[in-house]
């Protein structure tokens, strides 16, 4: 039971950090647009990849649960904590 949930709210932590890596990607998109600079096409490349990591990794909870081990899964739940705050400071700092 405990393992479920633990699951369950890195996943729901992952989407989350989803949907906000999903807004800095307009938003880069509309700066890169108007500004052509390298520096912005690399914020837009590095969102990319948080975003499939995190897309990854909703599919892994679910895909490969029976494989994963109750002890691992507080950690998870901590890293996606981490990279929540992390991408939400860098959305408030580019907004």
């Amino acid at each position: 039971m405990v393992m479920n949930i633990l699951m369950e709210i890195s996943a729901a932590l992952s989407l989350v950090n989803v949907g906000l890596l999903i807004t800095l990607l307009i938003i880069y998109l509309r700066i890169y647009i108007s500004s052509k600079a390298i520096f912005t096409a690399g914020l837009m490349f590095f969102a990319g990849m948080l975003m499939l990591h995190n897309t990854i990794a909703v599919y892994a909870y679910f895909a490969m649960e029976p494989l994963y081990n109750e002890a691992l899964l507080p950690y998870f739940v901590a890293i996606h904590a981490a990279e929540l705050v992390g991408i939400a400071v860098l959305l408030r700092i580019t907004i």
